[in-house]
């Protein structure tokens, strides 16, 4: 690998980035030490100030991915979506899922990525939050899950954002059984002009491209 890919995936791995940076000014630090004892001090606390930011930085991002709580920190270095001329950009999180940063009727939550997953299914939470009205029918339908077959109820979502893309009148399921978890399926990826993955980036392209949501 060149030193230019190398600079590309350090750019794309701002933890990584942190880290290694934080352990080069710590030793270079220790090494001034006996010349310059306190520039040399002042550096090595600096570096393993940055080491300890990334230590909390990467729990942040556990707690996260593990307990749905909302906790993620794109400025200060996580990655996170972005929207880029008719594109939303969606990069690989660490756990080596797509997040992205959508909200449900004005309700902001995090969504996995799911190409296997056939329907958009939100938790109980987040539809009552956003105030998902059930089907006038009241359907459900089976969900195949890590735990075993659930019962879902059907739902309809008003509007759904996500970057430059606004998805309305969405068939989802409510899953009690996935938890605090969200997930976007194939019934709202189908709606796009295209998708496709590149250089660890998910690419959305919609049809009608809307305005950036803050997120």
């Amino acid at each position: 690998m060149g030193l230019r890919e190398t600079l590309e995936y350090l750019s794309s791995q701002p933890l990584l980035a942190l880290a290694l940076g934080g352990i080069f000014v710590s030793v270079f630090g220790g090494m001034m030490r006996r010349g310059a004892p306190i520039l040399g001090g002042f550096l090595r606390g600096v570096g393993n100030l940055g080491l300890l930011a990334v230590f909390l930085l990467t729990i942040a991002q556990v707690t996260r991915f593990t307990t749905g709580t909302d906790i993620a920190l794109p400025q200060l270095g996580m990655p996170s979506q972005s929207v880029e001329g008719q594109e939303t950009r969606v990069p690989m999180q660490p756990d080596g899922h797509f997040w992205i940063r959508a909200s449900v009727n004005g309700v902001k939550r995090d969504f996995l990525v799911d190409t296997g997953a056939t329907l958009t299914a939100i938790s109980p939470g987040t539809a009552n939050r956003a105030e998902i009205q059930r089907g006038p029918l009241d359907r459900s339908v089976l969900m195949h899950t890590a735990n075993g077959t659930i019962q879902a109820q059907v739902a309809t979502i008003d509007k759904l954002r996500m970057g430059n893309i606004v998805a309305r009148q969405l068939d989802a399921v409510v899953a009690p059984g996935l938890g605090d978890a969200n997930v976007i399926g194939m019934n709202l990826l189908s709606r796009l002009a295209s998708w496709r993955v590149e250089n660890n980036t998910l690419i959305l392209v919609p049809h009608h491209p809307q305005a950036a949501e803050e997120t």
